[in-house]
């Protein structure tokens, strides 16, 4: 890929800041969309959450990437966070959208944020990008968030969707806080462990995302997780073989619905979801295998 000019919102979050790196590591510039004052010509002012961008410092962007939103995972599901995690996403969402699509010279591909959470609850089932949205917070907010994007598609501007799976990653996201457990021997299944997790290694997250910016005629949604999901019994024993660690201990359901609430039904439920449309694409996953991704964190 020549040079480019990359504007991305969420530069500071986990995927977001692992992306800027990548970039800037081979030489394109990056616009990072902040809520402050900028300090730098590489800073654009934004307001997710009031539906405000200035559009003028995405004007020359080659790209604009928007992985920006509140944390699912960050503290409990009150009505109040809830509400956060909707509008951080579907009003930033739409606030890029409509500056994308108001630009005299439109950015060629606009990447958009979304979660494996589209799809909600789906047992056993192996699930891919021609499955329907599941029932549900998540999935209602992930519906939500995708069809945010609609004035830039209606545009003309190719826009896809990243359909992230749990992250694995040292720095933040569900093994941020999994890796120190485990570390400290406290590591163990929770509830009956049967659930599928599908999981995607940061370096791997990253590729994808620039795969898509870089790949013309790639459109919609692309589920970003590795080829094989696990369940969270299979996950454990590989930490624990990774990590040298015992991993005896087990956290049974009813204790982390009292814990996290709402949450936990997302800790809780399963989800077998399969990169179809990434991997017909051409993308090669460079940390395919839990174990793998464990060592790669």
């Amino acid at each position: 890929m020549e040079r480019s000019r990359i504007a991305v919102a969420g530069a500071s979050g986990l995927i977001g800041g692992a992306l800027v790196r990548s970039l800037t590591g081979d030489g394109h510039e990056v616009v990072r969309l902040v809520r402050h004052e900028p300090r730098s010509k590489n800073e654009v002012r934004w307001d997710p959450e009031g539906k405000r961008v200035d559009a003028a410092g995405l004007a020359g962007c080659d790209a604009v990437v928007n992985l920006a939103g509140a944390g699912v995972g960050d503290r409990r599901w009150t009505d109040t966070y809830k509400a956060r995690i909707r509008s951080s996403r579907v009003l930033g969402t739409t606030a890029l959208a409509e500056a994308i699509a108001a630009l005299d010279e439109r950015p060629r591909v606009f990447v958009n944020g979304s979660a494996m959470g589209y799809y909600g609850e789906t047992g056993d089932r192996v699930v891919d990008e021609d499955a329907p949205a599941g029932s549900g917070f998540l999935p209602e907010v992930c519906v939500e968030w995708e069809g945010a994007a609609a004035p830039a598609q209606a545009a003309g501007v190719r826009t896809a969707f990243v359909r992230t799976g749990l992250v694995v990653a040292r720095g933040g996201g569900a093994w941020g806080k999994l890796f120190p457990l485990f570390k400290a021997g406290l590591g163990g299944r929770m509830g009956d462990g049967c659930q599928y997790w599908s999981y995607v290694s940061l370096h791997d997250e990253v590729a994808a995302i620039r795969h898509l910016i870089d790949t013309d005629g790639l459109s919609g949604p692309f589920n970003v997780t590795a080829p094989t999901p696990l369940t969270n019994r299979e996950i454990t024993a590989a930490m624990g073989r990774v990590l040298h660690r015992p991993t005896l201990f087990t956290v049974p359901a009813p204790v982390l619905r009292t814990v996290l609430g709402e949450m936990a039904g997302d800790v809780l439920g399963s989800a077998r979801v399969v990169p179809k449309r990434l991997l017909e694409s051409g993308f090669t996953f460079a940390f395919p295998d839990i174990e793998a991704a464990i060592r790669a964190a």
